[in-house]
């Protein structure tokens, strides 16, 4: 028998390795970005066109490569970070497999220029599919300038389950983000298709946080410190009240990494305990601290998770210290009845030495000097007003009309006129009809009522808006304020009026008749969240997203007592819609039971 086993082709190895270092074009942003981080640069650029499928470019400062190096960076298992295996319990890098850059060369064109400060030319190569086809010197900058050309070009079953543009866009931002909170020292700056997105200066941990996620954040940080022999904790959390119904804005960093951690997270939301109401998340940027030989990176190729000798340790410590925190800034709850918490030293305060006040006198002042006489000047002026009666004046007191629409009272036609309905449990409304019961879940009733009426507003007629008495400021970060953009003008159908859209600040001068002010801005970041999490190629299939995720915010919830009335319209309105037996989610909105089934449970 002949033999079977053979060694594979490098460039099919590399192309099988990309499979699991590369997934999309958000992977390669972070292993460039990272990259750059380890060659000590101090001002990084990210460039990407097209969502990064036509063009995903890295330029930075740092220390450039020989030309050596530079042709031996593509080739698999080549690094710089380590050189043997016990290294790999002593990480100070972000990388250390030398598996990315050979997998990018192996799917893509590349175009790399590199030089170190104390040469005089540097070098530049040309990669495609793990072909070199080109190499030669040139005169260029100090630094590295990487770009990523036509991702998965040979690879067209990868190219054809990408994602459209905005979702692709949203995970390299993502990517974006968490490598710049990990390092508010270096300067970082991002251009999709020419557009500035974010351009961020060196700074300080919050004065990042704030750079990122809008002005407003500033105001909701609540400051975490604490070190100890096991793990030295450093970052921010927000407070209860500025809480949100989505997870996006939590990160978890070990020595400056990005992780997920669902233990470690746990230990966060059950700092909060009490603090939050059902279903709302805490924001949080916690950066962990821990000596590199009590943790293993190397156990999935994206270097997200980690492993930790102590976890266990580490939760106690981690919930004790964000409910410390919150106890000392006075967002938890004082148990003290006999005093203000107003009345308190600031936390910051308290170690300042006072400083005794100082009163200047004026020694000319008299209080009994004659005024120069003259006429009493006010700061204001008080204008004649006219009678009241004039107020109406003009005004056509003569009768008007008023348009209502026509409500089908009919449920089928088997319900006869003299028909109640009754609520069980303030969860199901249960109404006789001629061949039996019918048994109408509310929740899902009204969440198809308020589709429906949705997505007429939006494709069909201009619904009907409530003015503010006093505009509505929004802060959201600067990849919502885009998404935003691009759907203000369904959001204005809808019965949304905004007064200007900021670079981190929405301002709301008007809304549905449906909505409660009070609740804007949950029922927008829901909105948001949804159509980030599922955005479709087609705009219509976008409309349907902003529907159903607004009939399932505004919906009457489970728990809530209906009167006679409102069970009865909530009813008749169910079954005018085109598919009353359907939630927009597929869930069934009512069930039937024939009188004969009601029959046999008696006749056994």
């Amino acid at each position: 028998m002949s033999d079977i086993i053979q060694l594979l082709p490098d460039h099919v190895a590399n192309q099988i390795a990309a499979g699991e270092v590369v997934q999309r074009p958000a992977s390669v942003v972070k292993e460039l970005l990272e990259n750059a981080i380890d060659a000590d640069a101090t001002d990084i650029k990210l460039l990407i066109k097209e969502a990064g499928k036509l063009l995903i470019q890295v330029i930075d400062n740092g220390k450039g490569m020989s030309q050596t190096d530079a042709r031996l960076s593509f080739e698999r298992h080549a690094t710089s970070k380590i050189k043997k295996a016990e290294d790999l319990f002593n990480l100070h890098t972000k990388g250390f497999r030398g598996e990315a850059l050979a997998s990018i060369a192996a799917i893509a064109h590349i175009a790399l220029k590199t030089k170190q400060e104390h040469t005089d030319l540097g070098t530049s190569i040309k990669i495609e599919g793990s072909t070199i086809v080109s190499q030669e010197s040139i005169s260029t900058t100090t630094g590295t300038s990487i770009a990523v050309k036509n991702l998965f070009y040979n690879i067209p079953a990868r190219r054809n389950f990408l994602k459209s543009n905005t979702i692709e866009t949203r995970h390299i931002v993502n990517e974006f983000q968490r490598v710049a909170l990990a390092h508010p020292t270096i300067s970082f700056s991002f251009y999709h298709n020419e557009n500035e997105i974010y351009n961020l200066a060196s700074s300080n941990l919050r004065q990042r946080i704030v750079a990122i996620l809008g002005k407003k954040t500033n105001e909701k940080l609540v400051p975490i410190s604490e070190v100890t022999d096991v793990v030295e904790i450093n970052g921010f959390v927000t407070k209860p009240e500025f809480a949100k119904k989505k997870r996006g804005e939590q990160f978890f960093f070990v020595n400056n990494r990005f992780i997920k951690n669902a233990y470690l997270n746990h230990a966060v939301t059950s700092a909060f305990e009490k603090l939050l109401s059902g279903g709302y998340y805490p924001t949080y940027f916690l950066f962990l601290t821990v000596p590199t030989k009590s943790i293993d990176i190397n156990i999935h190729p994206t270097k997200t998770e980690i492993k930790f000798d102590d976890e266990k340790t580490l939760y106690a410590i981690l919930r004790s210290t964000i409910k410390h925190s919150l106890g000392q800034y006075n967002v938890a709850p004082v148990l003290d009845f006999e005093r203000s918490a107003s009345f308190d030293t600031p936390y910051e305060f308290k170690d300042k030495k006072t400083i005794t006040p100082r009163v200047q006198v004026d020694s000319n002042f008299n209080p009994f000097k004659s005024e120069e006489k003259g006429t009493l000047k006010y700061p204001y002026k008080k204008e004649n007003t006219s009678q009241w009666e004039s107020l109406y004046t003009g005004l056509n007191t003569d009768s008007f009309e008023v348009e209502s629409k026509k409500i089908n009272n009919t449920l089928f036609s088997e319900v006869s006129s003299n028909s109640k309905t009754y609520q069980i449990h303030n969860k199901y409304i249960v109404s006789s009809i001629k061949s039996g019961i019918v048994y109408i879940n509310q929740n899902l009733a009204h969440q198809r009522i308020l589709y429906e009426e949705f997505l007429e507003n939006i494709t069909v007629k201009e619904a009907m808006s409530q003015q503010l008495l006093f505009p509505l400021e929004i802060s959201f970060n600067k990849s919502d304020i885009e998404l935003i953009k691009n759907i203000k003008e369904d959001l204005e159908n809808i019965g949304f009026l905004f007064d200007s859209i900021l670079d981190d600040t929405i301002i709301v001068k008007g809304m549905p008749v449906t909505i409660v002010e009070s609740q804007i801005t949950i029922i927008i970041e829901q909105l948001l969240e949804d159509i980030k999490n599922d955005i479709p190629d087609t705009s219509f299939s976008q409309l349907d997203i902003m529907s159903k995720s607004l009939a399932k915010s505004l919906a009457i919830k489970t728990g809530s007592k209906l009167d006679l009335k409102e069970q009865e319209e909530l009813v008749n309105k169910l079954f005018s819609c085109k598919q009353p037996d359907l939630s927009p989610f597929g869930k069934t909105t009512f069930v039937t039971i024939n009188i004969d089934e009601i029959d046999k449970k008696f006749n056994n």
